[in-house]
């Protein structure tokens, strides 16, 4: 393994913040300081400190949680509870793959596996995410065709759903599915209230192939690495 992810494994920092900490000299591999992010440890025999304090190695892990409203998908924060702390038992740094906002709920994936984040969330891979969103109040034709052809909410890009269609009306509005590619902050929010409608409430529902059927708000499950892989690219509930 990498250094710099040996690093972000056992918690020490993020990969990024890593390698500025091993470029500094603070981290020594069998009582030599080595000074190369990309340095190829061995995960048994090699130790492994980072000022002059040995590191403990975290095997990868993997999450899929249901998240609730009213939880910040990050490691910490000082005002609101945190995604995280609902993993219970768990020991080291775990960051969540992509983000749902505070209010927003659903699939999430926490992991310690900072590549595959990257292999997750990379354009290129292609992977669409579905969310069921609840508008507070009805939605026509017309509007719906509107909101099929983009509008400009980042940096002066015309951003669009890769499908929209209407779902059922309930009491509380009316509920549609959404499917997006790269997922810009808070997208589904700014696009309605650039539609003129009001999010009530957003749930994603999959990510790739993986569709949220079984787990309630705030359970999760812990899967393999080509458990979680077969989910998103060939299909599974959770």
């Amino acid at each position: 393994m990498r250094l710099n992810a040996y690093l972000s494994s056992c918690g020490a920092a993020s990969r990024r913040k890593s390698e500025s900490i091993i470029l500094s000299g603070r981290v020594q591999v069998n009582g030599k300081i080595v000074l190369a992010p990309f340095y190829d440890v061995d995960t048994e025999n090699d130790t492994v400190t980072l000022d002059r304090k040995t590191l403990k190695f975290s095997p990868h892990v993997y999450y899929v949680i249901n998240k609730p409203a009213g939880y910040v998908c990050a490691a910490s924060d000082k005002y609101d509870p945190v995604v995280v702390d609902l993993i219970h038992g768990h020991e080291g740094r775990l960051y969540p793959v992509g983000r749902l906002d505070r209010e927003s709920e659903g699939l999430l994936i926490l992991t310690n596996d900072g590549q595959f984040t990257q292999s997750i969330l990379h354009p290129s891979k292609e992977v669409r995410k579905e969310y069921e969103v609840l508008l507070n109040i009805p939605i026509n034709t017309k509007q719906i065709d509107r909101w099929r052809k983009g509008f400009e909410i980042a940096e002066g890009r015309n951003v669009k759903p890769i499908s929209i269609r209407v779902m059922d009306m309930s009491p509380a509005g009316q509920w549609l599915s959404i499917v997006i590619g790269e997922g810009l902050k808070r997208e589904i929010r700014l696009m309605a209230q650039r539609a003129g409608f009001k999010v009530e409430r957003l749930i994603r529902r999959s990510i790739g192939k993986m569709r949220l059927e079984t787990l309630k708000g705030g359970e999760y499950v812990s899967l393999s690495f080509s458990e979680l892989y077969t989910r998103i690219f060939e299909g599974g509930i959770v």
